[in-house]
């Protein structure tokens, strides 16, 4: 179960497809930046959601092992689809590919401004490729592309929060 925030607390919303890889990913990964720079994560509120996601699957099981040995347990993770009601908490909406923000720009016309790639945030262009299917290898290039963007993104992040 998720502890409750205050009501103006730093917010951010990750989406990608299903919500079982990469969206937990970045969830992880965003919480490990923030303890790095000596941010206390329970302070944020720090979400997953997906465009396309069964409810209530667990995350992939490449991603479970591979974060286990970071030291970072998702075992509890449980998949979700975007719904209007989950989106309106969130200053900061972090898409893993631009057919996700637009999807979501479409449908939630009203978020426009609050929803972005991680890549735009970073300053650059294009998706984060979705390894689900393929081999350990790709899914360890994905989280290293998530870290390396949240990384360059991470002041962008921290501005779109006042």
């Amino acid at each position: 179960m998720r502890k409750p925030q205050p009501e103006h607390a730093p917010a951010v919303l990750f989406v990608c497809t299903a919500n079982i890889c990469r969206s937990p990913m970045a969830e992880a990964l965003f919480r490990l930046i923030l303890k790095e720079k000596g941010i206390d994560a329970q302070g944020w509120r720090i979400e997953t959601a997906g465009t396309w996601a069964p409810q209530n699957r667990p995350a992939d099981p490449v991603v479970v092992e591979q974060f286990a040995a970071r030291g970072v347990d998702l075992s509890a993770h449980r998949s979700r689809i975007v719904e209007a009601a989950l989106l309106g908490g969130f200053p900061v909406i972090v898409a893993m590919e631009p057919g996700h923000k637009e999807a979501l720009q479409v449908e939630f016309r009203p978020l426009r401004g609050r929803v972005f790639t991680l890549a735009e945030l970073a300053g650059e262009h294009g998706s984060v490729a979705d390894p689900t299917g393929g081999t350990p290898e790709a899914y360890a290039r994905t989280a290293d592309e998530i870290e390396r963007l949240l990384r360059l993104g991470f002041d962008r992040i921290l501005e779109k929060q006042l």
